[in-house]
């Protein structure tokens, strides 16, 4: 293991108290896997061993999740994960588009790091925001009803090191990083700020309260 003693010891101290929160050991794999990419900038070698190690599992076992999961990084990552997605409704409405111009832009492909270090782009399947298509995510946070010229200037903004808000959300991004720290169970205090459902996600609730709508009563339940 090659961590320095005092990094070593945060990350025991951290993976103890993880594992603490699961009956049985191994179930905490996950949050750890999160837990060394949030001091690794990826799931290194060392990181790999450390999860197994703490938890008593084969290196083997370990690897076998950790490349299983896009959201843990195989090689460094950048400050910022920009995803693109390039599912059918965010495809049609520009997706492509963006990926394709973006891509040019930064120089790199999917997966790939900008040589400052500063944007790892990825190709997304689904944000699961299809109502604020075409979508991207930075760091897990939403950037809604994109074009190629906003998605453009947002990675330029990334690497100059201007300040970024998500179009819901907090009303600021953290760094990849942090990101995974927080997936591993350590809160920033951020999860309740801003709203996380706006404009066209609740059109069909409005409708329903304004028509007096509700959900069918399942059957056997209270009337």
């Amino acid at each position: 293991m090659t961590y320095a003693p005092e990094v070593r010891e945060r990350l025991e101290t951290d993976a103890k108290e993880i594992i603490g929160r699961y009956p049985r050991p191994r179930s905490a794999l996950l949050p750890l896997l999160h837990l060394v990419q949030s001091v690794d900038g990826y799931v290194s070698d060392d990181g790999q061993e450390f999860c197994a190690e703490m938890l008593g599992l084969s290196k083997a076992e370990v690897v076998g999740v950790a490349t299983f999961y896009t959201m843990y990084k195989r090689k460094p990552a950048g400050d910022y994960n920009v995803g693109v997605c390039i599912n059918t409704l965010c495809a049609v409405m520009g997706g492509d588009q963006i990926w394709a111009e973006l891509s040019e832009h930064v120089g790199v492909g999917h997966d790939e790091t900008t040589p400052d270090g500063k944007i790892t782009l990825e190709r997304l399947e689904c944000n699961a925001a299809c109502d604020f298509a075409p979508v991207m995510m930075v760091n897990w946070e939403f950037f809604d009803n994109q074009t190629p010229e906003s998605a453009k200037q947002l990675a330029d903004d990334l690497r100059a090191g201007k300040e970024v808000a998500p179009t819901r959300g907090p009303g600021r991004l953290c760094t990849f990083r942090e990101a995974s720290r927080v997936l591993a169970g350590f809160p920033d205090g951020l999860a309740a700020d801003g709203p996380s459902a706006a404009g066209p996600s609740l059109e069909g609730l409005k409708i329903a309260r304004a028509n007096g709508w509700e959900a069918p009563k399942a059957e056997g339940s209270e009337k």
